[in-house]
Formats: C-alpha cells, structure tokens, sequence
C-alpha cells in the first residue's frame, strides 16, 4: 500500500499472472485493471465491490480483464476503448467507451486515456487528476509517446532489462523470436530512464514500478536506478 498526501493507491496483484490496483482519494475508489479472478478481487476489496466509483481497462489480455464481465455484471461501470470491448464481446449499459485524448470525468476523477503500443486490439494508458494529485498509470507498452506535466504519482511499467534480456538469449535461456515479443509490447528499464528524463518530475511524490518480468529484471537494481536517477521514493509491485 503507497500513501500519498490524500489519495491511497494499493496494489492487489502486478505481472504476467494478473493486474489490478485500487486508488481511492477518500471519496471515489477506482479499479485500474481487473486481471484477477473476480473471486480473488472480491477477496482483496472485503467483498466492497459495489463501493467502486468504476474500472478502467488498458486492453483486453487476460491479465488486465479477466474480471471485467463479471464486475459489469455486479454493477460496475467499466471504461475501455471500443477495441478493448470488441475483443471481450462485451456490451451493455455498465460499458463505457472511451477515445484516446478525450477526456471523461468519473467521480471527482478527471481522467485522460492515452494510446500506448502493444499487441492489443486498441491499448491505452490513464492520466488521473484529482484535486490535488495527478497519477499516470500505464502498463504494456513498448514507449510512451506523449509528454506529460504535474504529475505527483507514477505507477508505470518497469518490465525488463535490455542487459538481462541479453544475457539470457545468449545463454538460450530466452530465444530470439521471445525476445522481439518483449522489446516490442513492454517497456524496458532503459527506455522507462528515458520517458523519466523527458518529462516534469518537479512534483512527483513517489515512483510505482508494474509488471516486472520474472526472468529478464532485477527488482534491487531497478529501484536503485530509478530512485538515483530521479531522486524519487520508488516503490516497487
């Protein structure tokens, strides 16, 4: 659990075998990713699933939105990109769907999607605004294109390391054509250092490294980097 100034993010699952994270400001609690069991979510919220203000969905792989249907069925809003809902064969009244760089508002929650790249039907990332946070949250991507100002928490991929990828493919413990996967759908600790470099970091209170790889990261080595190169607390999922 990461506690800003007024808005509590808490990590309920980061990787390969699920995604979801909960933030709550003190009036609206958002999901961000439903790629657990609906059983496990249920679970990890104390069974306070009809308290959700909504959902957000990046894309549609299973370990974004294993639980989108049946949270759309327990009464939750959901808001992905049309890509997203075609290639869930998802409808109804509790479905939103959202456009990259049009922006919507959920509760208190002004909220931006972004198109990042991966092999997904239509992905996307979130910026969040609330009163006094922003938080840009973005997991699944090869790079991130857009430059973005004030942010105050980030929670974004972190997922290999290009030296480790490396060195595994020469051991063959990773073979080329998985090696080309990854470089091309997830964002690597030395293009996460560039994205950091490029942006305003002035009022960032705190660094969430998501989704790192099992096999090809270094959870020690990427937190030093990271906090050494930004001077920020960096928490890692």
């Amino acid at each position: 659990m990461i506690r800003g100034s007024s808005m509590e993010i808490r990590v309920l699952a980061s990787g390969s075998s699920g995604n979801c994270y909960l933030i709550d400001d003190g009036r609206t609690r958002l999901l961000l990713e439903a790629g657990i069991t609906f059983r496990e979510l249920r679970q990890e919220l104390e069974f306070g699933v009809s308290n959700l203000g909504g959902c957000l969905i990046s894309h549609e792989h299973q370990d974004h939105a294993k639980a989108t249907g049946e949270l759309m069925r327990m009464g939750v809003d959901c808001y992905m990109s049309r890509g997203t809902a075609e290639a869930l064969g998802l409808g109804g009244h509790r479905l939103h769907i959202i456009e990259a760089l049009a922006q919507l508002q959920i509760g208190p929650w002004q909220v931006l999607p972004f198109d990042t790249i991966h092999n997904a039907a239509e992905p996307v990332g979130f910026l969040l605004a609330s009163e006094k946070e922003k938080l840009l949250c973005v997991t699944d991507t090869a790079y991130i294109k857009h430059r973005f100002r004030g942010l105050t928490h980030i929670m974004i991929e972190c997922n290999y390391s290009k030296q480790i990828l490396d060195q595994n493919v020469r051991s063959g413990f990773t073979n080329s054509g998985l090696k080309r996967l990854i470089i091309q759908n997830h964002m690597s600790l030395e293009t996460l250092k560039e994205m950091l470099r490029a942006n305003d970091l002035s009022q960032v209170q705190e660094i969430h490294l998501l989704h790192l790889s099992d096999a090809n990261a270094d959870a020690g080595m990427f937190k030093r980097e990271i906090e050494s190169l930004t001077g920020k607390p960096v928490k890692i999922a």
